[in-house]
């Protein structure tokens, strides 16, 4: 059912929220029609059939024209706020950066899903990062620049060190972080992700990324795309989606 679903979408050029809209459900737990996860109840069948102009047998037995997935747009990312990408990077410092596991490789992947979860619980950007498949997990692409610019205006200090006989790039923070920039909910679900994943190791946070779904679908160096948090495995989920 999922590919006729989201091929008649397609067809008569309906977004995924004018559907989620029309069922009276999330974007979010639209999108697990279109991907097969869940199935429509009846009264939902019902409201497809007219919004389709289909029969309710032919919603049943999905007799529809298929359009594969890569066919489907992908709403665009807003660009990063690098502030803002520095202010929290600051406050990650300021919190966990002393502790001996939190290296450069760590604070990739805590940027990562900080940025990634939150888009998933609140369908809005916090930070809005780019990152891109590496070997060992998610990179945010602008990650270098801004720690140097934060280097040259005296606001973190590079340190090379060894944890466990491996080499370590740490940071140390010299200025503490404006959070004028951030909202309580940001900060919240920051210290949230902290408290969940800052204890582990680097080896740990890339083999928790490695199964996330926008890690898994990408090419090696290709753009992580947000959207895909929605089609995450239980494993990295972090919402709670409405139950059909």
């Amino acid at each position: 059912m999922a590919s006729w679903i989201q091929g008649k979408r397609k067809l008569v050029g309906l977004s995924q929220q004018d559907v989620a809209s029309s069922l009276g459900i999330s974007r979010p737990t639209y999108i697990k029609l279109e991907k097969g996860i869940a199935k429509p109840t009846e009264e939902q069948k019902a409201i497809l059939s007219r919004i389709f102009a289909m029969s309710h047998d032919a919603v049943e037995d999905g007799s529809a024209e298929y359009i594969p997935l890569d066919k489907v747009d992908i709403r665009e990312i807003p660009k990063e706020n690098e502030q803002k990408f520095q202010q929290v990077l600051l406050y990650i410092l300021g919190k966990v950066g002393s502790r001996p596991n939190i290296g450069q490789t760590v604070l990739y992947k805590l940027l990562y899903f900080i940025d990634f979860d939150y888009y998933e619980k609140y369908e809005e950007q916090l930070i809005g990062a780019t990152y891109i498949k590496n070997t060992y997990g998610p990179t945010p692409v602008s990650f270098a620049k801004l720690v140097k610019n934060m280097e040259d205006n005296g606001k973190i200090v590079e340190v090379k060190s060894k944890y466990f006989d491996l080499d370590q790039t740490k940071y140390i923070p010299v200025k503490e972080a404006d959070v004028s920039s951030l909202s309580g909910q940001e900060l919240k679900h920051i210290d949230d992700e902290l408290e969940r994943l800052a204890h582990l190791s680097a080896r740990k946070l890339s083999e928790l990324s490695h199964s996330d779904t926008p890690w898994r679908v990408a090419q090696d160096r290709e753009v992580l795309n947000y959207e895909y948090v929605f089609y995450r495995p239980e494993e990295t989920s972090v919402r709670e989606y409405e139950q059909l």
